[in-house]
């Protein structure tokens, strides 16, 4: 009997290794994001991380927290670098105090459409690696946010009538603007922004019809002007000791499913027009800016591109030059 026992547990411990054997292969990583779960960048992310899993058979499993559960937007890409996270998504321009690089995409007037977008992106991008790199950082893909507009609680027809409005400022960009404007800048990142404006502390600021949406902005917020600024991107990398980690068809499969930025970018520009729609429904004055209020911004936007060429040096320079040339 006591033999019987002793290979009765010989078995069962046998299958429990088998058991785990699969359990033990996989390989778990978390990718915090800054949106709440149906904003198309998030849904853009899950579709990642699904296929992914299903090009690894289930080796590689990617969670996605979305709504800044696991990490704020300005830890994520601190806790990416020291692998507290094996992944993340951050919009770019969070990061321009590190380094100009990161602020290209948002110099007011300098790309104001998804095809010049792509053509500024394309002649940063080799730099931004570069400095990701540098940092222990993998870059995967990119999603450009729709066009900036104004909103504002009260109507605007000249950059002037935006003095003494507490200005949401997100990055260095904005937060120039809210100075050059006259405006009070307070910084608020997107997950803390419907309180902000429900509570009085934004009154006006400049973001995408698809954060607008997102927020209910509508609640709070009557004017929406279509100034088209700029289109910020958000962008996806990983932790390079982590990349390098995993087997080659893992990290094939990775870079594979990366194209999640063709599918991105297209969701982006599909939905740009149905975001502004919205808003419209919503009883928001949704119009183009005035001559005047154009003007202004344009005059902003030429000073703020000098500074960021100022900023970045010789491979600013040299990144404008080989965006103009692609024009």
């Amino acid at each position: 009997m006591t033999a019987l026992i002793r290979s009765l547990g010989s078995v069962l411990a046998l299958g429990a290794l088998v058991a785990a054997g699969p359990v033990a292969a996989q390989t778990k990583w978390n990718l915090p994001s800054a949106y709440p779960l149906d904003n198309f960048h998030t849904e853009n992310l899950m579709q990642f991380s699904k296929d992914v899993e299903a090009a690894t058979g289930g080796k590689l499993v990617i969670t996605v927290h979305a709504g800044a559960s696991l990490f704020k937007a300005p830890e994520i890409k601190r806790a990416v670098m020291t692998g507290q996270a094996q992944a993340g998504e951050v919009i770019m321009s969070l990061h321009e105090n590190e380094d100009p690089i990161f602020g290209i995409d948002v110099v007011p007037f300098l790309a104001t459409s998804y095809p010049a977008a792509m053509k500024l992106w394309l002649a940063s991008k080799p730099a931004v690696e570069k400095k990701l790199a540098s940092q222990g950082l993998k870059l995967l893909y990119t999603v450009a946010w729709p066009p900036q507009g104004l909103f504002s609680k009260t109507p605007i027809t000249k950059v002037e009538d935006l003095k003494g409005a507490k200005w949401r400022a997100y990055n260095v960009g904005t937060s120039r603007i809210g100075e050059m404007v006259g405006a009070q800048a307070v910084t608020v990142q997107q997950a803390e922004l419907a309180q902000a404006l429900a509570t009085g502390v934004v009154t006006a600021l400049i973001t995408s019809g698809a954060t607008g949406y997102d927020v209910k902005i509508w609640e709070s917020i009557s004017y929406f002007y279509d100034t088209q600024a700029w289109l910020p991107k958000n962008m996806i990398f990983v932790n390079q000791a982590a990349f390098d980690a995993l087997d080659k068809p893992s990290q094939e499969a990775v870079l594979k499913a990366a194209a999640a930025e063709v599918r991105g970018w297209k969701t982006s520009e599909e939905k740009s027009t149905w975001f502004l729609q919205q808003l419209t429904a919503k009883g928001m004055t949704v119009a183009p800016p005035s001559p005047e209020l154009k003007a202004g911004f344009e005059k902003i936007g030429k000073q703020l591109t000098a500074d960021w060429e100022k900023k970045a040096g010789e491979n600013g320079v040299a990144i404008i030059k080989a965006y103009e040339a692609m024009k």
